[in-house]
């Protein structure tokens, strides 16, 4: 199976927001996913949050041959780090 990493179109007529999945490329744009990786709301007011990514599963299904599509490229480029120092926190914060 080929598996891309791509944004899947959610929301209303004239507010659509995405959520980034793993997909088999076969699917069609709204199709049955394999696994959701994070969002993205273009119309959200603050640009810090319209972006939420899932870093440690990204990474994953890069890693077993998964492709980015151009657009969820873009957006890992420039967002990654952010949310890869976030779940360092988290990882790293006590249990209790």
């Amino acid at each position: 199976m080929a598996v891309r990493i791509r944004m899947k179109q959610m929301g209303r007529k004239h507010r659509h927001y995405y959520r980034i999945v793993a997909i088999d490329h076969r699917q069609p744009r709204d199709g049955r996913v394999i696994e959701e990786l994070g969002t993205y709301d273009p119309h959200f007011p603050d640009s810090e949050r319209q972006v939420t990514l899932v870093p440690s599963r990204l990474e994953y299904w890069m890693s077993v041959g998964a492709k980015p599509s151009d657009q969820v490229t873009a957006l890992m480029a420039k967002h990654m780090a952010k949310f890869k120092e976030l779940e360092a926190q988290k990882a790293a914060a006590p249990a209790g």
